[in-house]
């Protein structure tokens, strides 16, 4: 009998890892997931220095020390365009690197690891049996955007949006940046370059999913019409689904909880989902710890608490500039407004890849 199964051992899952053990080193706690790693997942690779903060706090240090941090970033759409400094740096790191540290982070801890694709979940009154014959108090289903578990406890995706991600040589044009250029169509519809640091790009094409359904071939056509030479010299190209965040999460009560895209935390403005899938990992492994010191069954309340209070505010402002960013004048204004005042380019930056919100002057630049 484990004490916490965790299905999937990406930045969530080893999060949740980090956060149980941080709580409570004792505590017997398997890491299930379907691959060996270092393993390649498809994602921007961009990782906001919140990220960090968050996992300093549980004890992991200088995790990307190794890696080139990246201070500019860059939006544009048509004529509309802003090239500024961010406040913190952030870092573009590929997953085969970024996930491996997390997860050998976990193991140095006192997780256990094994590779293993998960296909059921059944849920007793004392205990959670995964696949059969994994018996556990409490699970975290951190298996990502097609999640199992998700699908086992009968939680319903809301929308989805459809990507490419592939490596480029970095183009001196689009260098030490994180670039991202709107399309026209429906939002969030944009392409991006972001420099690793290291001569390669990771380069992408995302919209959301709305009747037909783009082919791999307009996706890649989509990027390079918006950031003209991206796809050259690529390769690794890797198409995946993102479950968008809406303006309302509310955690289940019980025994098994959803962290990260398995719980559809994705930005609804950005695509950016490492920072919701950390938090959220550390928090479900946190409550889960405290349950078992208070002999609870119930992790998934004071779970719906904390992450109440770190993300109800956040995801209701995201989900709002995102439909209002459907609006061609208004994310034309709320670009030039970052363009011209650095404040409102700060509030755009915590807004899109971290827990910030929606500031009254960026309202009144949005809604003049």
């Amino acid at each position: 009998m484990w004490d916490l199964v965790i299905v999937g051992a990406g930045p969530a899952g080893a999060a949740a890892a980090l956060g149980a053990l941080r709580a409570d080193p004792s505590l017997s706690v398997l890491l299930v997931d379907r691959h060996d790693f270092p393993r390649d997942k498809a994602c921007g690779d961009g990782i906001a220095p919140h990220v960090l903060d968050l996992l300093a706090e549980v004890g992991v240090k200088g995790i990307l020390d190794d890696w080139t941090p990246v201070r500019r970033f860059v939006l544009n759409r048509g004529s509309a365009g802003v090239d500024r400094e961010m406040a913190r740096p952030t870092w573009v790191v590929p997953r085969t690197v970024f996930d491996q540290r997390l997860v050998q982070a976990a193991q140095e801890a006192g997780a256990h690891l094994i590779r293993r694709r998960i296909r059921s979940l059944a849920i007793q009154r004392q205990s959670v049996t995964v696949d059969g014959d994994l018996d556990s108090r409490f699970v975290v289903g951190a298996d990502g955007a097609h999640s199992v578990v998700r699908q086992e406890l009968g939680v319903k995706p809301g929308p989805i949006a459809l990507a490419i991600r592939g490596y480029a040589p970095t183009p001196s044009a689009r260098a030490a940046s994180q670039v991202i250029a709107y399309g026209p169509g429906r939002q969030p519809s944009y392409a991006w370059s972001f420099d690793r640091g290291d001569g390669w790009s990771n380069v992408g094409y995302g919209e959301l999913l709305a009747g037909t359904r783009p082919t791999r071939a307009d996706l890649l056509e989509n990027l390079e019409t918006l950031l003209p030479g991206a796809t050259d010299g690529g390769k690794s190209w890797w198409g995946h689904h993102l479950p968008l965040a809406g303006r309302r999460w509310r955690p289940a009560s019980g025994p098994v909880l959803l962290a990260g895209d398995a719980a559809g935390l994705i930005n609804p403005m950005t695509g950016e989902g490492i920072y919701y899938a950390v938090a959220t990992g550390l928090i479900a492994g946190k409550s889960i710890a405290d349950a078992l010191r208070a002999g609870n069954s119930d992790a998934g309340t004071p779970y719906r608490r904390r992450t109440s209070r770190l993300l109800s505010r956040h995801l209701r402002h995201t989900a709002l500039v995102a439909q209002l960013s459907r609006s061609d004048r208004i994310l034309d204004a709320g670009i030039r407004a970052a363009n011209a005042d650095q404040r409102i380019f700060d509030d755009l930056v915590e807004l899109g890849l971290a827990d910030g919100y929606l500031t009254r002057r960026l309202l009144r630049k949005l809604l003049p």
